[in-house]
């Protein structure tokens, strides 16, 4: 591992000892490259782990989640979502939080069911790996903006993170439901500061650039996280669930 990687790894796991502070956890978990990673640090660390997997059954999310987890061989839940139920679901959380935003509302949803699995196993909290993207230029935001340079970049970094924060707020308001606590350990301030000083050439190479996130994929292959993981795209919670889809033939049906 080199020092770049090994520094990297090493704020991760600073950013998870200071944010978490309890030993059993769970982890949002889809089986892409960030959730992977997050699951296989906090397990390296003696966290006793369970990998959480919500969405409509036959979503990529639980299928592909299940065939990462094929390789990790950690202990692992999946709460498939009922589709009859959905639209009430859909429409309280949309009071909960009282927004338009669709990806707030679409995320709100997966967290609600992420939540009510987790204390269904006697979790309280639950940690996620939000943020990888948005530092680490995981979005096609970052290609869109490759072309203008390094301060165009940051700017939609800057953009990106201040709804990040602001949506997982949002997130807790209804996992609090359930009494449970949706961490996120790499949205620290002091973990936030550490990635803006990695040179953007190790996140994204180019406008054609479809994997973004360079070192962390490295890190990731480095740590042991399964190959299918580490060269997965990325595919967002409410898309990889089926969330999305179902919101949309809800409003629709209204």
């Amino acid at each position: 591992m080199d020092e770049l990687s090994q520094e990297l790894l090493e704020n991760i796991q600073n950013s998870i000892s200071e944010t978490v502070d309890q030993k059993k956890i769970g982890i949002a978990f889809s089986g892409g490259v960030d959730s992977t990673l997050i699951a296989k640090i906090c397990s390296d660390m003696s966290y006793d782990v369970a990998l959480l997997t919500v969405g409509f059954p036959e979503s990529h999310d639980v299928l592909f989640a299940k065939q990462v987890n094929e390789h990790l061989k950690y202990s692992h839940h999946i709460l498939e979502i009922d589709s009859e139920m959905f639209p009430r679901l859909s429409s309280k959380i949309n009071e909960m939080i009282e927004t338009d935003n669709p990806s707030w509302n679409e995320n709100c949803i997966a967290f609600h069911y992420v939540s009510k699995l987790a204390n269904s196993l006697d979790l309280d909290t639950v940690i996620t790996a939000n943020g990888i993207d948005e530092l680490f230029c995981g979005y096609n935001a970052y290609r869109e903006a490759f072309s203008g340079g390094e301060s165009k970049i940051n700017k939609v970094m800057l953009a990106k993170l201040d709804n990040e924060l602001k949506m997982m707020k949002a997130v807790n308001l209804v996992a609090s439901e359930f009494n449970v606590r949706i961490l996120q350990p790499l949205l620290s301030p002091e973990f936030i500061e550490y990635a803006k000083t990695i040179p953007i050439s190790q996140k994204i190479h180019d406008s054609e650039d479809l994997y973004r996130k360079h070192i962390v994929r490295k890190l990731a292959g480095e740590v042991g996280v399964p190959e299918i993981s580490c060269t997965k795209r990325k595919k967002a919670l409410q898309y990889g669930s089926k969330i999305h889809k179902a919101l949309m033939k809800t409003r629709q049906a209204c």
